[in-house]
């Protein structure tokens, strides 16, 4: 079955002292597109995030981002910068000694919460890895069933359009015996109009260059053949967005001739409403991988 190339995906967890999410958003694009959000102590894990993506979308604008948090106040591991508080115990020293006076000394609290003192420690993306990624696979497993349902709706879509396309060819075709003789008919009216007497022979290779002119047969054939070969390509599981917009290019094309060739109002309506189905088809098939 074909996917959408539009998907959500979200999934929490924790890892070590770390509360973390990931969120996927994804539309359609010509070609693979990710885009990644990682806090900076986590830059390390960029490869294989974008090799797991890679995994599970071929096409289509994805952006994923990672957000954490200690898992409780206290869980976060820090680190005191203790060349910064020796810095700032002899930059006392020093003014205790230009002043040869002894200034009220500063707490340890106050040190604590002195800018820079207090700093989280990097954390050991070697152990946080594979927890990291197993929780960012599992928001992948529900982009990739959002994508399949959406799929499935616009497979189903697709299938009733070729079903339309497929029905007005035949009806075209049913009456091109019909077309043919009220070419005949036109003809000889025409010439009764000149008062003419046609040649038998003259009249049969106008007929037949007429016939030959306004000949629908292949159109028919190749439209028929698209939409038979576009409603195997649904049931299929492999990305199939590049060659459904082939044949839906190739469709209209037919369509247009189709249309320029048309000897009847019957016909012409016919092309233009195959046209239609043809145009909300693609609008579709833009969106599948």
């Amino acid at each position: 079955m074909i996917r959408s190339m539009t998907a959500f995906g979200t999934a929490q967890g924790t890892v070590g002292n770390w509360r973390v999410s990931w969120d996927l958003r994804a539309v359609n694009h010509r070609y693979l597109d990710v885009g990644l959000r990682l806090p900076d102590p986590l830059r390390g894990l960029e490869l294989a995030v974008r090799n797991r993506i890679g995994e599970s979308f071929k096409r289509g604008r994805v952006d994923c981002t990672l957000t954490w948090k200690p898992s409780a106040p206290e869980a976060g591991p820090t680190c005191i910068d203790t060349a910064l508080v020796r810095g700032l115990l002899g930059a006392l020293r020093n003014v205790e000694a230009l002043e040869d006076r002894c200034w009220a000394g500063l707490s340890a609290i106050e040190l604590l919460r002195w800018p820079g003192v207090m700093q989280e420690s990097e954390p050991d993306l070697a152990t946080l890895e594979p927890g990291l990624l197993a929780v960012l696979d599992r928001a992948l497993a529900e982009a990739r069933a959002f994508r399949e349902r959406e799929g499935a709706q616009i497979a189903a879509l697709l299938d009733l359009r070729c079903a339309d396309i497929q029905r007005a060819v035949g009806a075209v075709r049913e009456r091109l015996p019909a077309i043919l003789a009220g070419i005949r008919n036109k003809l000889r009216a025409r010439l009764a109009e000149l008062a003419a007497e046609p040649d038998a022979a003259r009249l049969e290779q106008e007929l037949v260059y007429l016939a030959q002119k306004m000949d629908v047969a292949e159109e028919l054939d190749r439209l028929t053949a698209h939409t038979t070969e576009m409603r195997h390509i649904l049931t299929q599981r492999e990305p199939a967005g590049r060659r459904l917009d082939f044949l839906i290019q190739e469709m209209n094309r037919e369509a247009n001739t189709l249309a320029s060739k048309s000897a009847d109002l019957e016909t012409t309506r016919a092309a233009v409403d195959i046209k239609v189905l043809i145009e909300q088809m693609r609008e579709q098939v833009q969106n599948v991988e």
